[in-house]
């Protein structure tokens, strides 16, 4: 396994950011890594770099333990931070060389790595002279110049336009063949159109880690109904194979089913049984979106 966290808990004080998170990463995978502002992504992330050590577990990357081989791990990794703190007063060219120099490397491909990131029309201006979404693109191309193992994006498309996000996510899936890369996002299209596989995080804990392809074919439907009258979740409940029940407006509600089988007429006869007119009735995709949504939601 390229990245092996185990049993990871992290505190600050005695508020505790992590409780006991596992996961396994293998190289040519593509992981997107959610959860709410708050849920400890970035501590994961920076525990992973080695530039925070945790509380208790273990955590490999390429065989090396993060707290006794810090340097070998963080010459195989990569990383983009959240904030993508950037030499401001810097040329392109000139901060690439730099960063080079950081890695001792004697020959580095800074001009075709410009290329692959798309910053050829920028390269000859100083960074703060850059767009927000090119300021990105000079942060991805410092994260891969040592040419890494081991990408860790935090956030990596902030501000870029669509066409920068299509550029954008052709290289890390390209780079993702043949690396192993894992990136945090608010987006969810953005990890159904890069990622292979998804972890959801809350409060600290995995709550969910799921194969992209395997939540496509997912043996579970949402339903979308709305009655003429207020109607008790406890009443639904009575549902046969309900899992969740939201309440979006007042006459309103999501019902999360843990079957394939079409239940809409499972619906209409609790609508007829209970004297209720049905205004609409609606079958929604489970996609990652609605998961995270029921995993994450404020109770």
């Amino acid at each position: 396994m390229s990245i092996a966290v185990s049993e990871v808990s992290k505190y600050y004080g005695s508020q505790q950011a992590l409780q006991s998170i596992t996961f396994h990463l293998k190289k040519g995978e593509i992981t997107g890594f959610l959860g709410p502002n708050g849920a400890g992504k970035s501590t994961m992330m920076k525990i992973i770099t080695g530039y925070l050590a945790p509380s208790s577990g273990v955590v490999t990357v390429n065989g090396f333990d993060i707290t006794k081989h810090r340097k070998k791990v963080q010459e195989s990794v990569g990383y983009l931070p959240e904030n993508n703190p950037l030499y401001l007063d810097m040329y392109v060219r000139e901060y690439l060389k730099f960063n080079a120099g950081l890695h001792n490397m004697k020959n580095p491909s800074i001009e075709d790595l410009i290329t692959r990131t798309g910053l050829t029309p920028e390269a000859h201006k100083k960074i703060e002279a850059l767009s927000k979404g090119y300021r990105q693109r000079v942060g991805l191309a410092a994260a891969l110049l040592h040419d890494p193992e081991v990408l860790i994006l935090d956030e990596p498309t902030t501000g870029l336009d669509p066409n920068q996000l299509v550029d954008i996510r052709k290289l890390i899936k390209t780079v993702g063949r043949e690396k192993t890369v894992l990136l945090s996002t608010h987006i969810m299209q953005e990890v159904e159109a890069i990622c292979d596989r998804a972890i959801i995080i809350d409060h600290g804990m995995i709550v969910a880690d799921k194969r992209l392809d395997e939540l496509k074919d997912a043996k579970e439907q949402v339903l979308v109904v709305e009655f003429d009258y207020r109607v008790e979740e406890m009443a639904l409940q009575q549902l046969p194979r309900v899992m969740a029940i939201k309440n979006t407006t007042r006459f309103c509600y999501e019902i999360l089913f843990d079957t394939a089988k079409d239940m809409r007429p499972m619906v209409f006869d609790f609508a007829y049984d209970n004297g209720l007119k049905i205004l609409q009735l609606n079958k929604k995709n489970t996609t990652l979106e609605s998961l995270f949504q029921e995993l994450t939601k404020i109770t």
